[in-house]
C-alpha cells in the first residue's frame, strides 16, 4: 500500500501543478489599451444632459470604447450549471442533484476554446482507530487515504444547447484496500463472499463517467438527459463526499446505504425537466451495487427506477424528496429487492467571504421485499468554516436488524437494533500552495450501542481519527 500511496501522491502533485498552470493562463485578462484622443466638450448643455443619461457608462466616450469581442475571449467566464445555463455551477451536487446556490466552491477552473472546465478533489491521509478503549470485540485500526478526484467540462451547442462531460475517479482500491476501512456499525456490499460489517467498502476506481445534454426550452425552463457508465440516478441527496456539511469528515455515514449509496451505478439514464427553481427527474438504472472487483466495469441491466422532486426556495436552501425501486442491490442476497425513500434539506449561509455554516438534514428508509421490514435512518450534520479553522458535527440514527449486521446466527428471530452515533471534529489550514489547502484535523465518534449488543460492541465504543486533508482552496 505504501508504494501505491507515494506513487499516487506524486501523480496528484503533478496533476495539481498542471491544472494550476492552465488556470493561471486562463485568468490573464488582456485589456485593450485606450489611446488618448483630443475632443471638444459639447457646448449644448441640454444635449450634454441627454447624452450623459443615455450613455451612463464611460465606455462609450471617445478614446475609451472597449472592444467587447476582445473582452469575451480574454476575460475568464463563470461556469454555469451542467444542466442549465440559467443556473450557477454552485447549485450542482453529485450526479444531477442540487445544492444551495450560496454554496462556495473548492475547485480549479479553466476556459479554453469554448470549453469551460473544472477540477475538484478531496484527499485524506489518516490513522483511524475504532473502539479505541476496547469496549467490545468489533473494533479495528487502519492507516489509509480515502480520496476522490472529479473533473467536468461543458460547452454551448448552438444557441440553446449545453453539452457536458463528468468524470470521477477514486483511488480507494489502492489507498484503502478492497476490504475497506474499519467503521463500527457500518454495513453494505461484500468482500470474498462475506458481508462487509463494521467496515466501509472502498469506492470503485471509475466512480463516474457520464455525458449530459441540456436544451433551453423557454425562459426559466430546461429539459435534459444524462447517461452514465457508471453514474448516479435521481435518488437521494447529493452524496456525502459532495455535501459541504460533511466534506471534512473522512467517514461515510452509517446511513449511506439508506439514502445515497446509489451514487456509483453501472448503467443509468436520467431525464429531467426544470421550471424556475423546481425540477422533476426520473431514472432507469442498474440496481446491483458494485462488486468487489474495483477496477472493472460491471454488467448493465437497467432493472431499477427512481423519481426525484427538487426545490430550491432561495439561494440558501435545497430541498428534495425521492423514491427508488431497486432490484437486487446486494450480491449475497440476489432475491431481495429494496424500495428506498429519501427526503433532505440542505442549508448554506455565508458569514463573510471566507466563512460559512453548512447544514444537512437527511432522512432515508429501506423497505425490504423478503421480510417486509421498513428500516429508517436520520442524519444531521453541520460544518462551521471560519477563515482557517473548521468545526463539524454529525449525528446519526439508524435501525438495522440482525441480518443487516450479519448476526442472524446469534439472533435467529432477526430483531431490530436502534443505533445512535455522534461525531465531533475539527481541522485547520496549516499551509496553502498554488490555491491548494493542506489541513490538519482530528475527530472522535461515540457510538451508543443498543442493550442487546453490549457484549459485542460495549456500551459506547469510541472511534478516533487524526488526518491530513488536501483539497483546492475556496474559489
Amino acid at each position: 500500500m505504501k508504494r501505491y500511496f507515494f506513487t499516487y501522491i506524486l501523480l496528484l502533485a503533478g496533476f495539481v501543478a498542471n491544472a494550476q498552470h492552465h488556470m493561471a493562463d486562463s485568468a490573464k485578462m488582456k485589456m485593450p489599451t485606450a489611446k488618448p484622443t483630443q475632443h471638444k466638450m459639447p457646448m449644448n448643455m441640454d444635449k450634454m444632459k441627454k447624452d450623459s443619461m443615455k450613455h451612463a457608462m464611460p465606455m462609450d466616450m471617445p478614446g475609451m470604447k472597449m472592444n467587447m469581442d476582445t473582452m469575451k475571449h480574454t476575460m475568464p467566464m463563470s461556469m454555469s450549471s451542467m444542466y442549465s445555463p440559467d443556473l450557477p455551477m454552485s447549485r450542482d451536487g453529485s450526479g444531477t442533484s442540487w445544492l444551495p446556490d450560496a454554496s462556495p466552491m473548492y475547485a480549479y477552473m479553466k476556459h479554453s476554446n469554448g470549453w469551460m472546465s473544472m477540477l475538484h478533489f478531496n484527499q485524506f491521509v489518516r490513522y483511524n482507530v475504532q473502539d479505541i478503549f476496547k469496549a467490545g470485540s468489533r473494533g479495528g485500526h487502519h492507516f489509509d487515504a480515502p480520496n476522490m478526484i472529479m473533473g467536468m467540462t461543458q460547452r454551448k451547442v448552438g444557441k440553446n444547447g449545453l453539452f457536458g462531460i463528468n468524470a470521477m475517479l477514486s483511488f480507494d482500491p489502492f489507498l484503502v484496500g478492497n476490504a475497506g476501512y474499519p467503521l463500527l456499525y457500518q454495513t453494505g456490499e461484500s468482500y470474498k463472499g462475506q458481508k462487509l460489517v463494521d467496515r466501509q467498502h472502498p469506492h470503485d476506481l471509475f466512480a463516474e463517467l457520464s455525458l449530459s445534454y441540456n436544451q433551453h426550452l423557454a425562459k426559466n425552463t430546461d429539459a435534459y438527459v444524462s447517461v452514465g457508465y457508471p453514474g448516479e440516478p435521481a435518488l437521494g441527496p447529493p452524496v456525502f463526499m459532495h455535501r459541504l456539511s460533511g466534506m471534512s469528515n473522512p467517514d461515510a455515514p452509517l446511513t449511506h446505504h439508506y439514502a445515497d449509496a446509489t451514487h456509483i451505478t453501472f448503467g443509468v439514464t436520467t431525464l429531467g425537466f426544470r421550471y424556475k427553481n423546481v425540477k422533476l427527474e426520473g431514472s432507469a438504472f442498474t440496481g446491483r451495487e458494485p462488486d468487489e472487483h474495483r477496477y472493472d466495469f460491471d454488467p448493465t441491466k437497467f432493472d431499477s427506477y427512481s423519481l426525484r422532486l427538487s426545490y430550491n426556495p432561495s439561494r440558501e436552501w435545497a430541498l428534495q424528496v425521492s423514491n427508488g425501486w431497486i432490484h437486487s442491490p446486494e450480491d449475497l442476497e440476489p432475491q431481495q429487492n429494496v424500495d428506498r425513500f429519501t427526503a433532505s434539506a440542505i442549508h448554506t449561509k455565508m458569514l463573510d467571504d471566507h466563512s460559512y455554516i453548512a447544514t444537512s438534514l437527511v432522512y432515508g428508509q429501506n423497505h425490504y421485499s423478503d421480510n417486509g421490514k421498513t428500516l429508517p435512518s436520520a442524519l444531521l450534520e453541520s460544518t462551521l468554516q471560519l477563515s482557517k479553522a473548521a468545526i463539524y458535527t454529525r449525528y446519526e440514527f439508524v435501525r438495522k436488524d440482525a441480518e443487516e449486521l450479519d448476526l442472524h446466527a446469534l439472533y435467529p428471530t432477526n430483531p431490530n437494533f436502534n443505533i445512535n452515533a455522534f461525531t465531533l471534529g475539527t481541522n485547520r489550514i496549516i499551509g496553502t500552495f498554488k490555491n491548494t489547502d493542506v489541513r490538519l484535523g482530528l475527530q472522535g465518534t461515540v457510538n451508543f450501542s443498543p442493550t442487546q449488543l453490549h457484549t459485542l460492541y460495549g456500551t459506547a465504543p469510541v472511534g478516533f481519527e487524526v488526518y491530513l486533508r488536501v483539497s483546492p482552496s475556496m474559489m
